[in-house]
């Protein structure tokens, strides 16, 4: 069931829709697995250490939590002297297009790994439904390609879920993107906020 359209259809006004909706968000984050948020940070913090780079991918909303989270954690943790090497590979429209019509839309994110990323790096993939197969196919290239991959999910997890070594999920019913976008983006300043402060202890 549709929480956000069950929520809708007994709403008298937009602000009691809006009471129901940020209680409904207020219950999946409290269903949130807090170890594997846990194991998300560990993977990031240990990339910066051996100078490894944190690729991020998705698609839609998702794309653009995607670049949320690279400039967050690449830029927001101020960590010149030892930087966060993040990067969102959704960025460059000019790749992705030529891509797009030169291998069709499904590849758009393994080419691009198989130019930039290393044995070593991070590759995070965000998807609410966890099944784009663009996503997927990225992800089983990094995971052949000895790369660690971290999948933050929503609905049901879908094949992403499956594959990634590591798996953050939004527990949202299916169809529920805005939730779940909204779990993804929380955990974006959740990491980011945890990442500012234990880089903010270390000397120059």
């Amino acid at each position: 069931m549709n929480e956000i359209v069950a929520l809708y259809k007994k709403s008298s006004d937009p602000a009691e829709f809006a009471a129901g909706y940020l209680g409904y968000l207020t219950r999946v984050l409290a269903q949130m697995d807090t170890k594997s948020i846990g194991k998300f940070i560990e993977a990031l913090v240990d990339a910066r250490e051996r100078g490894a780079r944190v690729y991020f991918i998705g698609n839609g909303g998702s794309a653009s939590t995607a670049s949320h989270f690279a400039n967050d954690l690449g830029i927001g943790t101020r960590t010149w002297h030892k930087p966060l090497r993040a990067v969102s590979l959704c960025d460059n429209s000019a790749v992705m297009t030529a891509l797009a019509n030169d291998y069709g839309y499904s590849e758009i994110f393994i080419r691009q790994l198989q130019v930039q990323m290393l044995p070593g790096d991070v590759v995070v993939a965000i998807s609410a439904s966890g099944n784009s197969q663009n996503i997927v196919d990225a992800v089983r290239y990094a995971n052949s390609n000895g790369a660690t991959t971290v999948g933050l999910t929503g609905f049901s997890g879908g094949e992403l879920g499956k594959i990634s070594n590591l798996v953050v999920h939004a527990p949202t019913n299916v169809g529920e993107y805005g939730p779940a976008e909204d779990v993804h983006m929380i955990l974006d300043h959740l990491v980011g906020a945890f990442l500012l402060n234990f880089c903010a202890v270390e000397p120059d």
